[in-house]
């Protein structure tokens, strides 16, 4: 299997689970049986029984999505084998599995939250000098 593929599989697999803990989870559901139900038909009601049950594992560990989190990596690493074996066994499917990963699937996923201000506070005494910056500074002095 190409290196493309692999990381099609990836993409998918990774974006099906970070979606089943989301309110997008039916959206990634109906996809993912549409997918199959055309790839593989006499597997969809197995596929979405399978994405129900890591639904439910990811959800008995907390409905987490951070890297790390127990039940996420495993559900991954389930899901990104399942699109692999898929695109190995018909790679004629994957130009329909990059157009859902990437027109369904990806706008779905939760924007990530905005990171909180940061406030700079400076109290100098005597002669001190304070510098503040968000970002880079360049000093000038003579």
């Amino acid at each position: 299997m190409d290196a493309e593929l692999m990381a099609l599989a990836s993409t998918a697999g990774t974006t099906v689970v970070t979606l089943l803990t989301t309110d997008a989870w039916e959206r990634a559901k109906a996809a993912v049986s549409t997918l199959w139900g055309r790839a593989c038909p006499d597997r969809v009601e197995t596929v979405e029984a399978e994405l129900l049950e890591t639904r439910e594992l990811l959800l008995a560990t907390g409905g987490q999505t951070g890297s790390g989190t127990p039940g996420l990596d495993e559900g991954i690493a389930e899901w990104r084998n399942k699109f692999r074996r898929l695109l190995i066994t018909q790679p004629e499917f994957a130009q329909e599995v990059h157009r859902i990963v990437h027109e369904e699937l990806i706008p779905a996923l939760p924007v990530p939250a905005q990171a909180a201000p940061i406030v700079f506070h400076a109290n100098p005494t005597g002669n001190a000098r304070v510098y503040q910056a968000g970002r880079d500074q360049n000093f000038h002095e003579r």
